[in-house]
């Protein structure tokens, strides 16, 4: 009955409704209809109700037809409604018409799946429903009856039933609500329980471990200084053997020569006593041209076998020179070639074989031809230089290790001589890139680069002569190629000359890539400092270790810190060898002493940070400009950004290359512990140098860079080191796009912040990372895809830009996609060519972007100059000092240093002063006689005038009014106020002394001008020593013209 009831009950439920099957089970007694409880009313539920009410007459087919069509019609019905609804998604500009039609006809084509697929479950369903009503009606004659008798029982039961399960349901929640809290309860238990274990296990274990290494480390040494007994044993048993062997080979070699040398006497005199004989001088003559004639036509059969197999295996001179120049690098070609092409035509290994091969012939024909004379200039040192260190102390330490030397034969002497080559490949190709693209090898223009450039130019010239005069005849080149050249070049003489050229080059590449890379050493050693430096500070390290209480953002902060000192040590070994690795050992070992005496000190003045001396330093230290950009402010930031850090300048502060040198940004970084205390002091910082700027507006100064510069040139290199190692990762068989997505991502994110919000939803869809991971990991090399990311960004800052600069943008950013686009169709797509299109583009990116909130800062510090310059920079000031030491009051007591620099002048004050004033009287009194005398300049420092004769006062204007101009704000001369001289005079001893100011020895008065001190303490060095040197030589005193006086400072 039940299976029945549920075959007819199941026609008339939805398709949803029939997927889901209820169970029931009905006892055959009335006992729970008897046991239940009156005060349950005997309700159904609505839908067993509207079922049961219903009549049971059967559906026919024509009915199913009907509920069937008006299904398929509220379907077609929906889905009319759904396309309505349906609206056209924003797209980017750079979709085309084509690219829609696709989108058309793809969703016409997933409709007409759509539709197919309903149709076939439309039929399947009509075939089921007709099964099953013929089921139906074959059952229906069997049950109806019975199903009229039990309708009204079942009811009853029904109710009675649901009411019940209720009950049950009730219970059964509640059991497993018990159950499940139970369960929670015993797994927090057992996963504390695990824990502890597993903590017990890991200390036992880590025990275990650290005795087994203890143990295996004492048996290796063992083990290597019993290997290292038999080795020594070994080799020495082997000399013996060998000059054993070396002697007794000497002797048979000596036995053998007398033996040889006998028969050949005995061979000598038979033939004179057979010549003697036979008395025929004719006939012996005869005898012996034969001979000589099978002996030559042996020789030639041999000689042409040697040449045979030496055009076979190395070729000659005139067939590599074909193929070098096959290869199309010559003085015309790479200055129009562009710099990414003619590094990839250069890095190709087919141009690295073809001109080894050339190099190694003419190293080889000019070793020839100087064999017989000592004129072969001796260049190995230079070449030596060339080498890594590593390469180089490697050698060194093997030479050492060998022991006592060993007789060797003259041949293996030679070879022993024969390790470098003359002309090394890579080098000579550098000639290339230097006289094509000066500007991307080159980060300055000094007297080595020059110098560089000129020798780079005369040897590529010498060399594309001495390949001439290799294809061509020496008459035609003579004529040709070098018609100014007095008499007739030679391939030997040209050869020569090459060498000659090759030399100088070569010295001047040694000499650029020396400095260059003690340059970089010093950049990269500085880097770690202030790495360590900033760790010490974020983490709060003690001398004796760890702190022991490391959250885990100190964790990470030092085991990002440790891998970047890590990769800084693997570049200064690589540069400099061991001795760079000890300076920068010392370097850092310098920095944590001084941070621990700073800090046990309670002083905040103390710089930690170890000034590394440097050759582009000295330039820098007399420039009167610093930087308050907030780059050092956090100098450890979430492990994805530190390396990142060294490279990026941060836009929220204003850009200009106002030059901090690094003792006052360490200054600033160990006298704040957090951002915010960093901020006021930078803040103090740009206040003063506005303040004090009053030739023009601070924020005019900003543009003026000086390109030579230290931190210029250190920041250069440093971004050049990153982009090329993100080209090398990206370069390998398995590239790593973690960086390049990662750089995306803060080109997208630095987009964000700078658009106004109802973009940043447009800047999102734009720049998927998603999309762009997966088009990088394919390896198609989708140029087109890049280059609309790129044209996106640049449209975007294009927008955000000012009016006054937006067609110079228009015209840099069309040339740069021209750029790139000439660069993606140059060679064939791989890896390297992808690379550089990538970083190039990328690096352009940042760099507007940078540049754009440069022009940001520079318009807010704009808007609050005129503020800054008036009544409220002062107060500014004077609340900031204040908050820093107290009220004037206590100025005793809190300003230590202050106090003693002018206590210490007290004594001398009154001497100075008279001295001044004698001057003074002295000098009016001798203005008849002499008409170039000039007072003493000890108290003159506000640039006025002086109490002095008129005519010479005319002769001092020009110096009087540059000073006046320099400084701007012509101040008044000292008259002997007390506070007045002792403020001048402690100025001028203060610039007067020998070593240079830091914050130790400056008062804390001064301690904002610390780079203004310093730039007129350097100004005042240059003029003593060029004074010095007027003095030391008497012809710039007979010639004091400006050629003569730079000829003779230069001597």
């Amino acid at each position: 009955m039940e299976v029945v009831e549920g075959v007819a009950s199941g026609l008339e439920l939805t398709e949803s409704e029939r997927l889901a099957g209820i169970a029931m089970d009905f006892p055959a007694g009335d006992s729970v209809a008897e046991t239940s409880s009156p005060s349950f009313p005997l309700k159904l539920p609505r839908r067993f109700r509207k079922r049961l009410l219903q009549s049971k007459s059967p559906s026919t087919a024509e009915e199913i037809e009907a509920k069937l069509k008006e299904a398929g019609l509220r379907r077609q019905q929906f889905h009319e409604w759904l396309s309505r609804k349906a609206r056209p998604k924003p797209r980017s500009p750079s979709w085309s018409s084509s690219q829609d039609e696709d989108l058309g006809q793809r969703l016409e084509a997933k409709l007409y799946a759509a539709e197919q697929k309903r149709l076939s479950i439309l039929a399947k369903a009509q075939m089921r429903l007709a099964r099953l009503d013929s089921l139906r009606q074959a059952a229906k004659t069997g049950v109806e009856m019975r199903f009229e008798k039990e309708r009204e029982e079942l009811g009853t039961k029904v109710e009675s039933r649901v009411q019940q399960a209720e009950a049950n349901r009730m219970l059964l929640m509640k059991a497993y609500k018990q159950r499940r809290d139970a369960a929670k309860e015993r797994t927090a238990q057992s996963l504390l329980r695990r824990k502890v274990q597993e903590s017990k296990y890991k200390e036992c274990v880590h025990a275990a471990i650290s005795q087994k290494r203890a143990a295996a480390e004492e048996k290796r040494l063992g083990l290597l200084e019993a290997e290292k007994t038999k080795a020594h044993a070994r080799v020495l048993q082997v000399r013996r053997v060998a000059k054993s062997v070396y002697h007794q080979r000497e002797v048979e070699r000596r036995i053998l020569k007398d033996k040889l040398e006998d028969r050949l006497q005995r061979a000598k005199r038979r033939r004179a006593e057979y010549l003697r004989q036979r008395g025929n001088f004719h006939g012996s003559v005869r005898i012996n041209w034969n001979m000589m004639y099978k002996q030559g036509d042996s020789l030639s059969r041999k000689l042409a076998r040697c040449w045979r197999q030496f055009l076979k295996l190395r070729r000659t001179t005139f067939s590599l020179t074909k193929a070098y120049e096959a290869l199309e690098i010559n003085e015309k070609s790479v200055k129009l070639m562009p710099f990414e092409q003619l590094a990839w035509r250069i890095e190709s290994p087919t141009t690295l074989q073809t001109v080894k091969a050339l190099l190694d012939r003419f190293e080889s024909r000019f070793t020839v031809s100087h064999a017989t004379s000592s004129s072969l200039e001796n260049i190995d040192h230079l070449l030596r230089r060339l080498g890594s260190p590593l390469r180089r102390s490697s050698r060194g330490n093997a030479s050492k290790a060998k022991g006592p030397k060993k007789v060797v034969s003259s041949t293996e002497a030679v070879k022993s001589l024969v390790k470098l080559s003359r002309y090394p490949v890579r080098v000579v190709l550098c000639a290339y890139m230097i006289l094509g693209h000066p500007d991307a090898v080159f980060s300055g223009q000094g007297k080595r680069e020059i110098a560089l450039s000129e020798s780079a130019a005369n040897f590529v010239r010498e060399f594309e002569l001495l390949t001439k005069i290799v294809l061509d005849s020496p008459i035609q080149s003579s004529l040709e190629s070098a018609p100014a050249l007095p008499g007739r070049r030679t391939f030997r003489s040209q050869l020569a000359a090459f060498d000659a050229a090759w030399c100088s080059y070569l010295y001047c590449f040694v000499v650029w890539k020396v400095k260059d890379a003690r340059s970089l050493e010093d950049d990269l050693v500085r880097v770690a400092c202030q790495l360590e430096l900033s760790m010490m500070q974020k983490c709060k390290i003690t001398p004796q270790g760890d702190n022991g209480d490391l959250t885990h953002d100190m964790k990470a902060i030092q085991k990002q810190v440790t891998e970047d000192q890590r990769l800084l040590r693997e570049k200064v070994l690589h540069l400099s060898g061991d001795a760079g690795i000890d300076r920068m050992e010392s370097a850092l070992s310098d920095t944590r002493s001084r941070f621990f005496e700073a800090k046990g000190n309670g002083s905040q003045s103390l710089s930690p940070i170890v000034h590394i001396p440097s050759p582009s330093l000295s330039s820098s230290s007399a420039e009167s400009s610093f930087s308050v950009s907030d780059e050092g402010s956090k100098p450890v930031e979430r492990p994805g950004h530190v390396v990142r850090s060294l490279f990026k300048k941060d836009a929220s502060s204003p850009p200009k290359e106002i030059k901090y040198s690094t003792p006052v940004r360490s200054v600033v970084d160990c006298q704040s512990g957090s951002s915010s205390e960093n901020l006021i002091i930078e803040n103090e910082l740009l206040v003063n140098e506005i303040v004090h700027e009053h030739r023009h507006a601070f924020a005019d100064s900003l543009n003026n860079e000086d390109q030579n510069g230290a931190q210029v040139k250190i920041r250069e290199t440093m971004e050049n080191a990153f982009w090329d190692g993100i080209i090398e990762s990206m370069k390998q068989d398995e590239p790593n796009y973690s960086r390049v997505v990662n750089l995306m991502k803060e080109v997208r994110d630095e987009l964000c912040e700078m658009v106004p919000h109802p973009w940043r939803q447009e800047i999102l869809q734009a720049i998927d990372l998603d999309i762009f991971l997966e088009v990088l990991k394919s390896g198609n090399h989708d140029m087109d895809y890049l280059g609309k990311i790129m044209e996106f960004a640049l449209a975007t800052l294009l927008k955000l830009s000012a009016p006054a600069v937006e067609d110079e943008m228009k015209k840099t950013h069309k040339k740069f996609l021209k750029e790139l686009n000439e660069i993606s169709h140059a060679g064939e797509k791989s890896n390297a060519l992808f690379a550089i299109v990538m970083v190039k583009g990328l690096r352009f990116v940042m760099e507007q972007i940078q540049e754009l909130k440069r022009e940001i800062s520079k318009a807010r510090i704009r808007i609050m100059e005129p503020l800054i310059k008036g009544p409220a920079g002062l107060e500014y000031l004077k609340k900031a000092f204040a908050n820093h030491y107290g009220s004037p009051s206590d100025a005793s007591t809190s300003l230590p240093l202050t106090a003693h620099w002018l206590s210490s002048l007290k004594v001398s004050s009154e001497q100075e002063w008279n001295d001044h004033t004698n001057s003074l009287s002295a000098l009016t009194t001798i203005s008849a006689s002499s008409s170039r005398g000039l007072p003493s300049a000890a108290l003159r420092t506000g640039g006025g005038s002086v109490l002095i004769p008129s005519n010479i006062r005319q002769e001092m204007s020009f110096p009087l009014a540059t000073t006046t101009a320099v400084t701007g704000n012509p101040q008044s001369e000292c008259m002997g106020e007390r506070i007045d001289l002792l403020v001048r005079l402690g100025l001028l001893k203060l610039v007067n002394g020998i070593e240079g100011l830091t914050q130790e020895n400056l008062p804390e008065t001064l301690k904002l001008n610390l780079l203004r001190l310093r730039a007129v303490q350097s100004q005042l060095q240059k003029i003593v020593v060029i004074a010095t040197r007027w003095e030391q030589c008497p012809r710039c005193k007979e010639s004091p013209t400006e050629e003569g006086y730079n000829g003779n400072y230069v001597k």
